[in-house]
């Protein structure tokens, strides 16, 4: 996916900065007046995690807000077309990521230059996107909406084909400030409450760091977590497993295709530098990488251990003693593996809350 400053200009030209900030002048004027009468919802914040960057206290969850969300999340509507949502790239089962597909499919079989990222813990992130071309969670269906190769639409048609449809106007006029007109503003904060309740921390590896009950891992599992944290911690720190920065993994050395970071920074240095993505639900989230060029998990592993390709914005974590690389034995990409799989999920990937 390309970042929103990317792609408004398809649509908006020169006005693409300033229609962002009247955004968030929208968005920042825009209040519950009738928050009182919601049923809020409460946001899962597992005990292992830092506080969220997103603030909640500024759109809080509510139960009409959320069911409205998740609505909007399943509905083609958003297209130019009616073909595509955001639910067709961002799947339940797979973490809300886009299985067996390397890149993003979009409107009329295009396809999108990035892997799909997993939709999860976006209240802690600081940025989004491969390239974190979008600072700010309310922000991010603006990019695929507005995206030629993706739902290839203009937000205001889209908020006109909103106010047209016989249950819209009346689930927003429930969600929001009682008014019978749909906003742009309230889509996005309706999406957002959508996305601030997919908070997946509820692992094996969570509960046997919470000690909590089924928190067990075995021999292996904790090997694996012992390798892990000498081998591969550094990118992938904390419980959230990134450490949200934008590094050059050495996948390619020929960038001219897609620079990453450097699209949206436009410095020489961030070229070939993308996001460092978390690692929760990992098993499931495949194929990997910005370009989905691995689909396994033991491939990702190799690709550390004797792929690593020299550039000169390589990390130099990956470039340490004149060697490309993490050394890795077999027995501790078994044991890796092993421990990644703990990170799976199951509860949220198969929550029914989140489902259609």
């Amino acid at each position: 996916m390309q970042n929103i400053l990317h792609a408004l200009p398809y649509r908006f030209g020169n006005m693409a900065i300033g229609m962002a900030m009247l955004i968030v002048f929208l968005l920042s004027s825009c209040k519950k007046e009738d928050a009182d009468e919601q049923q809020e919802y409460k946001v899962f914040l597992p005990a292992n995690f830092p506080a969220p960057t997103y603030d909640l206290s500024q759109n809080p969850v509510t139960k009409q807000g959320f069911e409205l969300g998740r609505k909007l999340f399943y509905d083609p509507i958003l297209s130019r077309d009616s073909s595509i949502a955001c639910a067709d790239c961002h799947i339940s089962f797979s973490a809300f990521s886009h299985p067996d597909h390397a890149t993003s499919h979009g409107i009329e079989g295009l396809f999108g230059r990035r892997n799909a990222l997993p939709v999860q813990n976006l209240i802690w992130q600081s940025s989004y996107f491969w390239d974190g071309g979008v600072g700010q969670m309310d922000f991010i269906p603006l990019n695929a909406i507005t995206n030629p190769v993706e739902m290839d639409e203009d937000p205001v048609r889209v908020v006109a084909k909103l106010n047209r449809h016989p249950q819209y106007p009346g689930l927003f006029k429930a969600a929001f400030d009682g008014q019978d007109t749909v906003t742009g503003p309230q889509m996005l904060l309706a999406l957002s409450q959508f996305m601030a309740m997919l908070v997946s921390a509820d692992s094996r590896y969570d509960h046997y760091v919470r000690n909590e009950p089924g928190g067990t891992l075995n021999a292996l599992e904790i090997n694996g977590l012992e390798v892990f944290q000498q081998k591969c911690a550094s990118c992938h720190a904390t419980d959230l497993f990134t450490d949200q920065r934008y590094r050059n993994n050495g996948i390619l050395s020929d960038f001219s295709l897609d620079q990453g970071r450097s699209e949206v920074s436009t410095l020489p240095e961030d070229v070939g530098k993308f996001r460092v993505p978390s690692l929760r639900n990992v098993a499931v989230t495949g194929p990997y990488m910005h370009n989905g060029k691995f689909k396994t998990l033991e491939s990702v592993l190799e690709h550390y251990a004797s792929g690593v390709k020299d550039s000169p914005t390589l990390d130099p974590l990956l470039k340490q003693n004149g060697q490309l690389g993490v050394p890795l034995t077999s027995g501790e990409k078994q044991a890796l593996i092993a421990f990644l799989q703990t990170l799976t999920d199951e509860d949220f990937i198969k929550d029914i809350r989140f489902q259609q």
